[in-house]
């Protein structure tokens, strides 16, 4: 696993250890951000389920100012920290052993507001809809941000919200789908 593009291109991240985690590869991580990106041009992002830290470190590689990162994991945490340093970045950076949920109302008390949110929970075990429903609710995506759902293909996402457009959806394995939606 490395960074793929931007200030910190090549730099190799340590994967969370054990198999708790299941980390996007890098081929998948490069169409994405070629597609979402791909390069920033400032803002703020979130890295909810960050597992080893690499989206949203790719996402400050690539050109974001700060971003916020949250596992529940003590050894996502730890691997978190070991690679912003690594990269250079954890003046970047908010590393949060905390769950998804009270990440976000912690979010929402704080007033944040992202351009980048990127949600990678384990699959079967998160309601994707219902977090959707709270990062709209708590107002934490700004206008025209991103909302970067990877997701069991079976899952069915919205196509389309009161919020939400689908910006890319696609499917690269038998496990593996991405929707990308846009905020209006």
């Amino acid at each position: 696993m490395r960074v793929i593009a931007g200030k910190r291109k090549g730099q190799a991240l340590k994967a969370v250890p054990g198999n708790e985690t299941r980390p996007t590869t890098d081929k998948i991580k490069e169409a994405i951000f070629q597609s979402i990106g791909p390069f920033f041009d400032g803002g703020h992002v979130l890295d909810l389920f960050a597992g080893s830290g690499s989206l949203g470190i790719e996402a400050l590689s690539r050109g974001m100012d700060q971003a916020i990162f949250v596992d529940k994991q003590g050894k996502a945490i730890h691997t978190i920290k070991e690679n912003l340093k690594t990269v250079k970045m954890a003046n970047q950076a908010e590393v949060y052993r905390a769950d998804a949920k009270r990440a976000l109302k912690a979010a929402a008390k704080r007033g944040l507001v992202f351009d980048l949110i990127l949600l990678d929970p384990p699959y079967g075990k998160v309601n994707l809809i219902s977090l959707i429903q709270e990062i709209i609710e708590y107002e934490l995506i700004r206008k025209n941000g991103l909302l970067y759902c990877e997701h069991d293909p079976r899952d069915k996402l919205p196509e389309e919200t009161a919020n939400l457009t689908i910006q890319k959806q696609e499917v690269y394995s038998s496990t593996i789908a991405v929707t990308i939606y846009r905020f209006k």
